[in-house]
């Protein structure tokens, strides 16, 4: 089968545990105003690569992937479902650590086709890093294009499924910096029993330059970055909530 890819990074160590293969998929249906991959969101665009093409190009830089594998990110991964899933059943066929980064945007509960393949993906599927744009409804409808409903229960299906998760959460001034945003993040947060990790990460203005490019409006056009400092504080107040709510779970 084939799959639209937008690149490929044959050293990544920032997207999952040790050293990464990462597979940009092309195609997004999130609209988020911070993005800094806006060439990622065409669909049916790209290179066709074949799954087992990239996994010969794993194999060439094998000894290097020891304490990682392959993480596959977009765009939006699971908008090319049927491709991930023969491409992380072939990793695990040749003992590959596989990882999934996404928003969880497509997900919708109930019994559905999709949702078949989902649970076929998630039986190969070692860690998924799992971004939570905006913990509001209205908010993230306004930062994104979409609703939060699905990525929620998305959420709550991993846990289900006891999938390992990393959460990432950009923290954007005057956005997603709010206290009591941050607290009611870290509160849902609690309420799942497989965050492994959490990752908040300061809102940069690196990707203004391919909207340039391409000839698109800057939607956050004259909003400063993020600081580190504002980033740990952010990070502080969702952890405190989150081991708030855990106590009380394990009590």
């Amino acid at each position: 089968m084939n799959g639209y890819i937008h690149s490929t990074e044959s050293f990544g160590t920032v997207d999952g545990p040790g050293v990464r293969f990462v597979i940009f998929l092309q195609g997004c249906p999130m609209r988020c105003q911070y993005c800094h991959n806006p060439d990622t969101w065409k669909m049916n665009s790209g290179s066709v690569r074949s799954a087992q093409s990239l996994i010969r190009e794993y194999e060439r830089n094998k000894a290097f992937y020891t304490s990682g594998g392959i993480t596959v990110t977009g765009g939006e991964a699971l908008m090319q479902i049927d491709f991930l899933l023969e491409l992380f059943q072939l990793a695990k066929q040749n003992g590959i650590h596989t990882c999934l980064d996404t928003s969880g945007v497509t997900y919708r509960p109930g019994v559905s086709e999709y949702n078949r393949k989902l649970d076929d993906l998630m039986a190969v599927t070692d860690l998924v890093m799992l971004d939570i744009k905006h913990i509001d409804p209205a908010g993230h409808k306004v930062l994104t294009g979409h609703d939060n409903a699905g990525i929620l229960a998305f959420a709550r299906y991993l846990d289900e499924k006891n999938i390992p998760v990393w959460i990432r959460h950009v923290v954007v001034p005057g956005i997603t910096d709010d206290p009591q945003l941050l607290t009611r993040l870290g509160e849902f947060l609690g309420t799942l029993s497989n965050v492994k990790a959490l990752d908040v990460l300061p809102y940069h203005i690196m990707g203004v330059s391919k909207y340039k490019e391409l000839d698109i409006p800057y939607p956050l056009e004259g909003v400063e970055p993020a600081t580190k400092k504002q980033a740990m504080t952010a990070k502080q107040i969702i952890l405190t909530a989150y081991w708030k709510i855990r106590k009380r779970a394990k009590a």
